[in-house]
């Protein structure tokens, strides 16, 4: 096989674009972003930057709908040696302050669905931040494209391995959101991997279909694959069921990643029948728990191969894979086995490994561990070992194959009278009810068990499925002590971004003045 030259992300703009500049890169609304532009307009945002005082190390923040402008920005400030901070569009206005004073980014990019936004974000903040509007003048940003085209030539100098180039935020559901340090090292180790990893080998003549958002590892690393192929980034900055599947079959697309909520809500779409899915050679899906009535609906509708990856930011979003045939039997409710190069165990809380069916926490140790958090010294002790390993806060098994299967998120398990339940294995077990369109489960007060499984369930429209049906259902799948008790209905569960239900939100009422001491 030959050499691969892309061994960092800046080579992907320098290599494809001194080799094939005229192929496009990112497709993006009707504009058509080439491999040489995207290396010229990087050029000149490292030196806007450096105009601007910006130094090796530093942070530079977006906020704003994913772009060609991203990509343009992402490389140039990578060539500059510093780091991008895209936030979480769907935050509310203290919350991206925080990340933004946590960043300590003094240059804030911002598209102009955000101005409103950044006005009153920059106004909590006590130190001067320049923020340069992407797209529509504003009286008060500077405004992106003339900045960049008005640059002087950028000084560049080799990167580091231990640069930090991307800084993306946790969700928070626990917590204040952490800044995840990934660095030159962590992708080169992503870079080399996606060849030994099926579903990120793409082709060079491959159009890869990006719906995650860009301030999700999900959205960034099935870009970074498909640009270091060579291949053609199709972006659709927002998530509509109905033009998704006229640009998967207009565009011929070859590849796509969805999160399960939005597998699902395309099998709803009127039309998704009709489609023509003959270009897809693979749908990959992670970031949240699948049920496996809609994966074999999935299946069966897109007549492709399906590709989950378990990761996390923390892990540069490697970990484990289910191959398209593995997706078969028991192994439907297997999240893989270990990528390549990367360590993956079940271990206790002290660090032992346990024995093999046994349930615990899953770790992974491996070049692609984060550098840590910003500015959380405490935090990155907590959840990487001093020998390496990085607690993921899952709950899961491996079987005598190798296969690891995911219960849940540790601080979500319910504990019913002395027993351990955990929330995804009564969903999957609910989610084949006629009638039932989405669920989610929770722990709830119960004097008698401690906690009690409730369900928050989501009707298909127009069927109204009773909370009898639904628990009787549930118990001739799994043991009776795991199925529910009780049913709420309701008309949608809260998600965050990367599609997984905020259980948190959905506790709350129950446990309003109590101290939750089990889950």
């Amino acid at each position: 096989m030959t050499q691969d030259p892309i061994k960092l992300l800046i080579d992907i703009p320098r290599i494809h674009g001194a080799h094939q500049g005229d192929k496009v890169a990112i497709a993006f609304e009707g504009h058509d972003l080439t491999y040489a532009e995207m290396d010229r307009r990087s050029d000149q945002v490292a030196g806007m930057l450096q105009q601007a005082g910006v130094k090796p190390g530093d942070r530079v923040a977006w906020l704003g709908r994913a772009s060609e402008a991203w990509f343009e920005i992402f490389f140039g400030v990578a060539k500059a040696r510093a780091c991008f901070a895209p936030i979480n569009t769907r935050l509310a206005i203290p919350e991206v302050a925080f990340i933004l004073k946590d960043s300590g980014a003094d240059l804030f990019f911002v598209s102009p669905e955000f101005y409103a936004a950044a006005e009153a974000i920059v106004a909590e903040i006590d130190r001067p931040i320049r923020v340069i509007g992407v797209g529509d003048a504003h009286p008060e940003f500077g405004e992106y494209a003339a900045l960049r085209d008005a640059a002087p030539v950028a000084i560049l100098t080799p990167p580091d391995a231990d640069d930090d180039v991307l800084q993306l935020y946790t969700s928070g559901t626990t917590g204040l959101p952490k800044g995840v340090r990934l660095s030159n090292r962590n992708y080169s180790a992503f870079l080399e991997l996606r060849h030994q990893v099926e579903g990120f080998s793409y082709g060079a003549d491959d159009t890869v279909l990006i719906l995650m958002p860009m301030f999700h590892v999900a959205g960034t690393n099935i870009s970074f694959a498909g640009l270091a192929s060579g291949g053609r980034i199709l972006l659709q900055a927002d998530f509509v069921p109905p033009n998704v599947l006229q640009a998967m079959a207009a565009e011929r697309v070859a590849h796509v990643f969805l999160a399960p909520v939005m597998i699902n809500a395309l099998l709803q779409t009127p039309g998704v029948q009709a489609t023509d899915f003959s270009s897809l050679k693979s749908v990959s899906y992670g970031a949240s728990p699948i049920s496996e009535a809609v994966l074999a609906k999935a299946t069966e509708a897109f007549g492709c191969g399906f590709i989950q990856f378990y990761g996390m930011t923390e892990t540069t979003g490697a970990g484990t894979t289910l191959a398209p045939g593995d997706h078969q039997g028991e192994l439907l409710r297997a999240c893989g086995r270990s990528w390549a190069t990367l360590e993956t165990r079940i271990a206790d809380e002290d660090g032992n490994e346990v024995a093999v069916g046994e349930i615990g926490e899953i770790e992974i140790r491996g070049p692609i561990i984060m550098a840590g958090y910003w500015n959380r010294p405490e935090a990155t002790a907590e959840t990487i070992r001093a020998d390496g390993w990085l607690r993921t806060g899952d709950a899961g098994y491996m079987n005598a194959d190798g296969y690891f299967f995911v219960h849940d998120r540790v601080k979500d398990m319910i504990v019913s009278g002395g027993e351990n339940v955990y929330p995804a294995e009564v969903e999957n077990a609910i989610l084949g009810c006629p009638g039932v369109a989405d669920a989610a489960v929770i722990g709830v007060p119960d004097e008698r068990w401690g906690e009690a499984v409730k369900a928050i369930v989501v009707a298909v429209p127009g069927a109204q499925p009773s909370a009898a049906d639904i628990i009787t259902w549930a118990r001739t799948r799994i043991a009776g002590f795991k199925a529910p008790k009780s049913v709420e209905f309701i008309d949608a569960l809260p998600r965050n971004p990367s599609g997984k239900v905020l259980r948190r939100e959905l506790r709350k009422p129950y446990w309003e003045g109590r101290d939750r001491k089990v889950g």
